[in-house]
């Protein structure tokens, strides 16, 4: 059966109540100013290339670099994670704008020589014996993209390096995500450990191998179904919410 192109990835907008494509739903979205407007449409589209000319050209006609991130690249990247959440684009669309934007923000480091405070920092980590890492590099971007400074540990981590890094970063969350099964019970030594030297930090887990059931028999855990998750706890951390409320968001089944 022959498919029209122009029949694929349509979505029907509720709220305006007619069929639209995510470019057009996007675009409605996007700064009607000039150069957030074409900034933004490239962040969407995950075009690294486009994003530094909409920069470069925005920094040649007296914008601050600095300004352009929390100001046009941080707008852009939220009009990506907001389509997400609405089940408009996928997860593969939010990584490509996540290094798109990334790009971005490093770009404007440079021009600018310096950065905005980032909102909080966050350690990741794959579980003692786990190399399956697409995971954690999802949840790290995602993070980094919602304007996180995050200590990526890698893959395979001992518990030792965990609590170790820990205690040195004193970050607001703990990520870790496990695919394999017997891993996973490394998550709750990690509690344990952290518990004992008096340290009460939300511990996000999640993974293939990971299921709500699991999470909730240890004290810090928090099951993280999504990797998109992960900074929307970040955020629910920073508005004040502690372990008890986080549980209560995120524990959905």
């Amino acid at each position: 059966m022959d498919v029209d192109p122009s029949k694929i990835l349509v979505r029907y907008n509720v709220a305006k109540e007619k069929a639209q494509t995510p470019e057009e739903m996007a675009a409605e979205m996007y700064p009607s100013a000039e150069p957030a407007n074409t900034i933004c449409a490239a962040i969407f589209d995950g075009e690294e290339d486009d994003v530094i000319e909409g920069l470069e050209k925005a920094i040649e006609g007296g914008a601050d670099p600095v300004a352009l991130i929390d100001d046009v690249l941080m707008v852009g990247m939220k009009i990506v994670t907001d389509l997400y959440d609405q089940g408009v684009i996928f997860l593969p669309n939010v990584m490509m704008s996540a290094d798109a934007m990334l790009e971005g923000i490093e770009f404007c480091k440079e021009q600018g020589g310096a950065a905005p405070k980032p909102k909080g920092k966050v350690v990741c980590h794959v579980a003692e014996g786990d190399v399956h890492d697409i995971g954690k590099s999802i949840v790290a971007a995602l993070l980094r993209a919602a304007g996180y400074e995050v200590v990526d540990l890698g893959r395979d981590v001992p518990v030792d390096e965990v609590i170790a890094a820990v205690k040195k970063e004193s970050p607001m969350m703990l990520t870790g995500t496990a695919l394999m099964t017997t891993t996973m019970y490394a998550f709750k030594e990690v509690n344990d450990r952290l518990l004992e030297s008096g340290i009460k930090i939300p511990f996000q887990c999640g993974g293939g191998a990971v299921n709500q059931d699991f999470v909730t028999q240890y004290e810090l855990g928090i099951y993280g179904e999504e990797a998109a998750d992960a900074p929307k706890m970040a955020d629910a951390i920073l508005s004040g919410k502690g372990l008890a409320q986080l549980k209560e968001q995120f524990h959905k089944h």
